[in-house]
C-alpha cells in the first residue's frame, strides 16, 4: 500500500487488483473463477490425465440417456469433430458407449457405462471439494439466484 492507503500491485501477493474495463465483462469475471476452479480440479484429478471437458461430457450424457453427438456438442459448447474425438476418448476409457439411435438409425445415441457411472461417483465428491469454498460463500440462496441468472444468460445467447 501506498501512503494513502492504495494497494499497489507487486506490494502484497493479498492485494486486490483493479479490474479496470475488464470489471466491465461477464465473460471475465467468469473465466477468472473458472481457470481457478478448473486449475483445482485439474489437481484433484490428475491422474486420470483428462482432456479438458470429458467430465462434463460424460456427466452430460448421464443425465441424458440417448443424446446425440450433435446435442452434446451444443451443449458442451465444442464444434462436432471434437465431440466426436471427446466421445472415442470415453469409449476407449470404457465410460460411455455409442449405439444406434432407434429412432434415426443415421445417428449414435450416448449412454454411460457402469464404469462411467462409477468414474462420475468419484469425479462428483472430488467436484464438491474443488467447489467447497465457492458453495459455502454463497450459501442455498444465493446459489439459487446465481444459477438462475446463468442459466438465463446461457439461453439468450447460446439457445436463441
Amino acid at each position: 500500500m501506498d501512503e494513502r492507503g492504495i494497494a499497489t500491485p507487486g506490494t502484497s501477493p493479498d492485494a486486490e487488483l483493479e479490474l479496470g474495463r475488464l470489471g466491465d465483462f461477464v465473460g471475465f469475471r467468469l473465466r477468472r473463477i473458472q481457470n481457478q476452479l478448473s486449475r483445482e480440479f485439474a489437481q484433484v484429478t490428475g491422474r486420470y490425465q483428462l482432456r479438458q471437458g470429458l467430465f462434463s461430457a460424460l456427466a452430460i450424457i448421464s443425465a441424458n440417456p440417448g443424446l446425440s453427438q450433435v446435442m452434446l456438442a451444443r451443449e458442451v459448447g465444442l464444434d462436432k469433430s471434437m465431440a466426436v474425438m471427446m466421445v472415442d476418448d470415453l469409449e476407449r476409457r470404457g465410460w460411455a458407449e455409442r449405439r444406434r439411435s432407434t429412432v434415426d438409425r443415421r445417428r449414435h445415441a450416448l449412454y454411460t457405462t457402469e464404469a462411467g457411472e462409477a468414474w462420475l461417483a468419484e469425479m462428483f465428491a472430488a467436484l464438491k471439494v474443488v467447489e467447497h469454498d465457492v458453495l459455502d460463500a454463497l450459501g442455498k440462496d444465493d446459489l439459487r439466484v446465481l444459477n438462475a441468472i446463468l442459466d438465463r444468460v446461457y439461453t439468450a445467447c447460446f439457445r436463441g
